[in-house]
């Protein structure tokens, strides 16, 4: 925890950029009825039937001190696709960085090892040289970021049907314009001092 909290306060660096990355799933669904138009006095209204079309995952980089985030649609989250969005992340979103500070979760797809699963040696070397990463405890999601980005993601652009992936991609596109162009950050407060503080217990208790 402490390791994260550390991260988060090293000032704005363009060459060696944080990002936060997080990853999150959207059930696919269309109407099967057509909506009742809203009027004056009365909302739209949806059958409460609908078409399962399958499910999307997003992939998430937020660069907190920036305002910056880029959000992928695909149709998986295996270590391929992880893989791959990692390169993504080094060579088209931030290819002039020298390095990048990555914090993410433990999970098991998010390791160097699915690089090398993917990439030759020497690309999955290369990639890796250029992350520094760093991982959220276990039970410590909260930590990361991008989820709290998600969380945005969620409420403004995803609680409601979506019928396909296109329209999925074209609705995360607009959002993300959107946020970027406003440069939303997120004002984080919480330091290494208050967690001493709020999250004693967690600590070991040394006896004198």
């Amino acid at each position: 925890m402490e390791d994260i909290l550390t991260v988060y306060k090293r000032a704005f660096n363009p060459d060696e950029p944080l990002v936060c990355m997080d990853e999150t799933s959207k059930q696919l669904t269309a109407e099967t009825r057509r909506p009742i138009p809203a009027a004056p006095g009365r909302p739209k209204r949806c059958d409460y039937e609908y078409e399962r079309n399958g499910v999307c995952n997003l992939f998430m980089f937020f660069e907190p001190l920036a305002g910056k985030r880029h959000v992928s649609v695909t149709d998986r989250r295996t270590k391929v696709d992880w893989a791959n969005q990692i390169k993504q992340l080094l060579d088209v979103y931030y290819p002039d960085a020298q390095k990048v500070t990555l914090v993410m979760d433990n999970l098991n797809t998010h390791t160097g090892a699915s690089l090398y699963e993917v990439f030759e040696p020497r690309e999955a070397r290369r990639l890796l040289d250029r992350l520094e990463i760093h991982y959220t405890p276990k039970h410590g999601s909260w930590l990361n970021m991008a989820e709290i980005e998600l969380s945005v993601l969620s409420r403004q652009c995803l609680d409601r049907r979506l019928p396909d992936k296109g329209t999925l991609e074209s609705e995360v596109v607009a959002w993300q314009c959107r946020r970027n162009t406003a440069q939303a950050k997120i004002d984080w407060r919480f330091t290494n001092d208050q967690a001493r503080i709020k999250l004693k217990r967690l600590y070991p208790t040394l006896s004198c």
